[in-house]
């Protein structure tokens, strides 16, 4: 069993989970401030971002990422603050619009591939200009792997001097009509990334009922885990979880139960290579 502490990322809001579905999914900055502090708390030392309009709407407006990032460093100190770049919360350049304000971390997905309702469009351009943003203003990208060819693409832009090195890749697993949540593609993905970005460091997220899953592969395989209400809003079919610490705290127990060290804010710095706090 590796002794490399576990980073736990809380992916705390996303883009899609509404109070309707959990009422303690956090969407106004204030909420999204407090309950990323307890998870802070219970272990997580990255923040994965999104924002919202007060009507629960995704929006990448950069005033309120500005608002949550300053809300973050304030009462999380030393947390890493990604910012989302994703495609659900604006078109084109718009999706880096808040790049500018250099968070520590921005995921970056390098092409697309279907979600539940629609295609998830990468195109070429947009990569390429989200990463020379993310180089401009020091912003570490967490690559999100929905794919295969992400991976293929991902070592080519760091290989190109494109997006800096070393990568951190997270695989994302069960959204539907993409990646499935499936071990041996999981270890698929592992043993690509290794042979083509051998100084790369990875995680991997499942969503819904997949999170707990990959949570354990994770932490049994050395990588570091994605949790949080973004991906996920129950603890079981039964129960909804209460908060984003409570997902995080499962993580904890998993690392505790595999003797396995949870990486604090410093040393996620470290490991990932990020400038201190």
């Amino acid at each position: 069993m590796t002794q490399k502490p576990c980073i736990i990322c809380v992916a705390i809001t996303g883009s899609v989970p509404r109070k309707s579905d959990n009422p303690a999914v956090p969407i106004s900055i204030a909420e999204q401030i407090e309950s990323t502090q307890e998870a802070f708390e219970a272990g997580a030392s990255i923040a994965h971002c999104h924002v919202r309009l007060e009507d629960e709407t995704p929006t990448s407006d950069p005033e309120r990422f500005a608002k949550l990032g300053e809300g973050l460093r304030k009462h999380c100190p030393g947390m890493i603050v990604q910012f989302s770049t994703g495609g659900r919360s604006g078109a084109g350049n718009e999706r880096g619009g808040m790049l500018s304000l250099s968070p520590d971390m921005a995921s970056l997905t390098v092409g697309s591939n279907n979600f539940p309702t629609r295609v998830y469009e990468n195109p070429p351009d947009l990569v390429d200009w989200l990463a020379a943003e993310m180089m401009a203003y020091d912003v570490k990208p967490e690559i999100e792997a929905f794919d295969l060819s992400h991976i293929f693409q991902a070592a080519k832009m760091a290989q190109e001097g494109r997006i800096a090195s070393p990568l951190y890749v997270q695989f994302v697993m069960g959204v539907k009509n993409a990646m499935p949540v499936d071990r041996p593609s999981f270890d698929f993905f592992r043993e690509t990334l290794a042979r083509l970005a051998p100084d790369a460091e990875w995680c991997a997220a499942g969503v819904g009922p997949g999170q707990i899953v990959v949570n354990k592969w994770c932490v049994a395989e050395g990588g570091h885990c994605r949790t949080g209400l973004e991906d996920n809003v129950r603890l079981d079919s039964e129960t909804l979880a209460p908060s984003n610490a409570a997902l995080v705290e499962r993580v904890v127990e998993l690392c505790e139960k595999a003797a396995r060290p949870v990486a604090t804010a410093a040393q996620a710095r470290e490991i990932l290579g990020l400038r201190a706090h």
